[in-house]
């Protein structure tokens, strides 16, 4: 009967060697299973210790499906994903190592393959899952990373990571809910300005040669709409780009500088200031913000983790200076013994309501599910907000190109009138 030298792993992801005898490399991967291992690499011994060329190598296999390009990023989606299948294989009673490992053979090729592929060497290697996590900040954030180590001390992985994939879940449905809003306002606009922007570039030049043929005097609007559309077609003295070049690539414009001012910390927070401010997107962006904190302070809390450091995690993901900043001063009162509510009340950036149910969860001590609570409320009033501001949108979007459109017919008739009147003048002497 064949012999097999076989690399395995057992239940702590320790790696054992060994031989086995069996009928053929199925038969002893089989076997080597029912011992309660994993095995990684199985190969048929020859006479003089060569192995047998075509001998099953579930190693290589594996290494040579770990071949995987790493470009580009991992998207929420698909860590959300992951994080729900481990959370299942967690709880069917896999071994954490076999885990990892199914899940990375089932990933396509890309960097969570490959990242996945790293994590599975470093837990082989002795390293705590939460360890391997953080070697890649980029994919696992810092609230992903201290869940996993407080589910790891807790003995509770399986409950973690399910608390992990249904956090991020909630939160791509909040994400999602406000882009599926806004995208049909930002179409709307956009075929718009091409529109006025088309009809500056092509028609308002064509009205232009009519009116210098009759030699009318014309309105100081018309004059106004004939010197923008010089400008957008580019026919101004010593203007070298079209102003329909500008049109076009301003929202590129306003988005990378956006993104250049908050690169600094006074420009973040001054524009995070500004937009609290705004009517109407500033009350929907402080909702979706304390929706947003409340359910990760309350998930870390949930999960075990120390309140202080929970609310430095929080504080530093919420995106928000305005949150930041209020969060900084609840931290240091908890860290003096004071409550979590007086500082949050004092910087007035969340309702009474919300001060008060944290009031009564420190009282209670069920801080964890009253947050939670806060934020399934406030992510119906997130939705509640997105549906006004759809509604305030819709007639002020009408109004604004009513009017842009009436601007340019009241410009274009009332030399013809005058034209008209002049004609008509002309014929009666």
């Amino acid at each position: 009967m064949p012999t097999f030298s076989y690399v395995a792993a057992n239940s702590a992801g320790s790696t054992q060697k060994g031989t086995i005898e069996a009928v053929s490399g199925e038969a002893a991967v089989q076997k080597i299973k029912s011992q309660g291992l994993f095995p990684t690499s199985v190969l048929e011994q020859r006479k003089g210790g060569e192995k047998k060329k075509g001998a099953k190598n579930l190693d290589k296999k594996k290494k040579k499906n770990g071949l995987s390009l790493s470009f580009g990023g991992v998207s929420t989606k698909m860590l959300t994903t992951f994080t729900r299948q481990m959370s299942t294989l967690q709880d069917a009673g896999l071994p954490l190592l076999r885990s990892l490992q199914i899940l990375e053979d089932q990933q396509k090729p890309g960097k969570l393959k490959t990242v996945l592929g790293e994590v599975c060497e470093s837990v082989s290697g002795g390293s705590t899952l939460s360890d391997a996590f953080a070697q890649h900040p980029k994919v696992f954030e810092t609230l992903y990373v201290k869940m996993v180590a407080a589910g790891e001390i807790g003995g509770v992985l399986d409950v973690i990571m399910q608390r992990l994939a249904e956090f991020m879940e909630k939160g791509q449905r909040l994400k999602r809910r406000i882009i599926g809003a806004m995208i049909y306002p930002a179409v709307v606009i956009s075929i718009a300005v091409a529109i006025v922007t088309g009809i500056m570039y092509f028609v308002i030049p064509k009205f232009q040669e009519i009116f210098n043929d009759f030699d009318v005097a014309l309105p100081a609007l018309t004059v106004w709409l004939i010197d923008a559309s010089k400008w957008v077609a580019g026919q101004n003295p010593g203007q070298k780009v079209p102003g329909a070049i500008w049109v076009m690539c301003s929202p590129f414009i306003v988005f990378f500088g956006m993104k250049l001012i908050r690169k600094t910390s006074f420009g973040r927070a001054a524009t995070d200031v500004i937009r609290t401010k705004i009517p109407v997107i500033g009350v929907l962006i402080k909702k979706t913000a304390i929706a947003r904190f409340t359910r990760t302070l309350g998930t870390l809390v949930a999960a075990g983790v120390p309140i202080l450091e929970a609310i430095l995690i929080t504080r530093d993901t919420s995106g928000n200076y305005v949150f930041e900043k209020a969060l900084t001063k609840v931290h240091d009162s908890v860290r003096e013994g004071e409550s979590f509510s007086k500082p949050l009340r004092d910087s007035k950036v969340c309702d009474a309501l919300v001060v008060n149910m944290i009031d009564v969860g420190e009282e209670t001590g069920d801080l964890d599910a009253m947050l939670m609570k806060i934020a399934d409320n406030y992510e119906e009033e997130v939705d509640v907000a997105v549906a006004s501001l759809l509604s305030l949108l819709e007639p002020f979007m009408v109004v604004i190109l009513g009017g842009i459109v009436g601007t340019i017919v009241l410009a274009l008739f009332l030399p013809l009138v005058a034209m008209i009147e002049s004609v008509s003048g002309g014929g009666g002497k």
